[in-house]
């Protein structure tokens, strides 16, 4: 591998929605644990069942700011008012309505009590006592299994049911607002406004708690009991569960490439609020794993349940109406706007008949040995992930992404972008080592540099420099050094810039970045 060069950003977004949608407000599910006498048979569902209307300020993709007031199904858990209903429907609400049963002439006051974005669950506490509950489903639960989907959908306050088989009864399943390790996929047709709402079987036990549908597909998937059960007393007693307090859903852009975690709403007091995270932002990394690759919730839900949610967890995100990258740590250190490279140097505007790249898809790269990731423009497709040795006998891991690789290692006719660590180099060299070594020949090229300014960000310590005017396409080339904080290793990135986008794209490179030693 060559001495690097680098370009990087989060441009324009431009979100698609996949054919999987979430069940609009979602629903909840009845175990018998209250002072009735015992769970409703199959001819009282309705009496259980109920539709909530939460009110507030969410941010959408396609919308931008508006305020609401969507409607979802839920379940009555216990007679003294505990309910069950999906996260996506009720948190970041400002107010919350309950009508029981299709009845609209009562409307019952509710309140959140816990919930967990990665299960997609929320408990809510409503104001009334001796309220009809669904009791939980015993034995196993099989393929071919007779079963009914129960709720309100479109928001249509008649109560609705339809029939159906399971046919899958225990299978993981990712989506844009979830990532559960056990779900039911069945046909009682859900729709919009079903989320949340029970899946039941003939005798009115809950089976599980529907959350997704897609008329496309003809899939529609429920949560399925077992993992209901896991955590349902939890929520009850008011713990969050693999939750920071976000209402999130995972992004593509027009490529169909993953776009970070968009958040809809955020639940006040929660974590994420005191982090400073907002409705609208986009979290792009955590605990340096970039977020929503798959256009799910995935790795966001893999990191809660690696470290914890109690941890102070370092996060990315790039605030989109500000145009601004932000870092922190949630449980620990407050969002703090960075400094990005296309504000500090400006715009490249390179020779006539440079290479420019469209910004709006970006795909994640890696090298050879999956230490090194790094997000870049899809065009740059032409990949090298090999390793190499400085003269001092350091390893490096390491990533080169461009449209055009070979010319990009050889001179200054393409763009690209190339990240290197090494765990070995850390010993004997520091952030400002590694900018003089990759700045050695610059100038021999015509390259002047603006001089060296201090970097970092969540996990990284170091310094940057921009040098301009570089070969005849007078480009721009990008270097940051810097060191881990935890002191684990050195990494370099460098972006070579010959266009205006290609200046925007460095911030998404060098916002996106990750290194993985273990």
């Amino acid at each position: 591998m060559t001495t690097p060069r680098t370009a990087a950003a989060l441009a324009a977004l431009a979100v698609t929605t996949l054919a999987l949608s979430a069940c609009s407000f979602s629903v909840g599910t009845g175990s018998g644990s209250g002072s009735g006498d015992e769970a409703v048979p199959f001819d009282r569902l309705q009496e259980a069942t109920i539709q909530l209307e939460a009110r507030g300020s969410f941010v959408s993709p396609e919308e931008g700011g508006y305020e609401s007031a969507g409607r979802g199904s839920g379940v009555i858990l216990s007679a003294d008012g505990y309910a069950l209903t999906n996260n996506h429907v009720v948190t970041g609400a400002g107010t919350l309505d309950v009508w029981r049963g299709g009845d609209q002439s009562t409307t019952l006051s509710a309140r959140i009590v816990a919930s967990s974005e990665c299960m997609d669950l929320a408990v809510v506490k409503l104001d009334a006592t001796d309220l009809p509950y669904v009791g939980f489903h015993e034995g196993p639960i099989a393929v071919a299994d007779e079963v009914y989907a129960a709720g309100y959908p479109l928001g249509d306050p008649t109560f609705t049911m339809t029939k159906g088989i399971v046919s899958k009864a225990d299978t993981p399943a990712d989506t844009p607002w979830a990532s559960l390790d056990h779900v039911i996929e069945h046909d009682a047709k859900i729709r919009s406004g079903n989320s949340g709402g029970p899946l039941v079987d003939p005798d009115g036990r809950l089976v599980g708690v529907n959350y997704a549908g897609s008329d496309t597909n003809d899939t529609n998937l429920a949560i399925h009991r077992d993992d209901v059960q896991k955590i349902v007393e939890k929520l009850r007693a008011g713990e969050n569960v693999l939750s920071i307090g976000i209402n999130g859903e995972a992004l593509v852009d027009d490529s169909g490439e993953g776009a970070g975690i968009w958040v809809n709403s955020v639940a006040s007091g929660s974590a994420a609020d005191e982090t400073g995270i907002r409705p609208g932002d986009i979290l792009t990394s955590m605990e340096g794993v970039t977020l929503g690759t798959d256009g799910t919730l995935k790795e966001y839900c893999d990191v809660l349940q690696t470290h914890g949610t109690d941890s102070a967890l370092a996060v990315e995100v790039y605030r989109p109406d500000e145009g601004t990258y932000l870092r922190g740590r949630v449980n620990g250190t407050p969002l703090e706007a960075t400094t990005t490279i296309s504000s500090s140097v400006g715009t490249a505007t390179g020779a006539a008949g440079a290479s420019a790249v469209d910004t709006t898809g970006f795909t994640t790269v890696t090298d050879d040995s999956g230490v090194v990731t790094v997000d870049v423009p899809a065009e740059w497709n032409q990949v090298d992930g090999t390793q190499f040795e400085d003269d001092r006998g350091n390893r490096y891991y390491g990533v080169e992404a461009s449209s055009d690789l070979a010319t990009y290692q050889g001179g200054w006719g393409a763009v690209g972008a190339s990240v290197l660590a090494s765990d070995t180099a850390v010993r004997t060299s520091s952030p400002e080592d590694l900018l003089t070594w990759a700045g050695t020949s610059l100038p021999e090229s015509g390259c002047t540099s603006k001089g060296r300014q201090p970097y970092s960000d969540a996990l990284h310590t170091g310094t940057f420099e921009v040098w301009e005017n570089c070969g005849p396409e007078k480009a721009k080339y990008m270097l940051v050094g810097a060191a881990a904080d935890s002191g684990e290793y050195l990494v370099l990135v460098a972006v070579q810039a010959n266009s205006a986008d290609d200046v925007a794209a460095a911030d998404r490179v060098v916002n996106s970045f990750a290194v993985d030693m273990t």
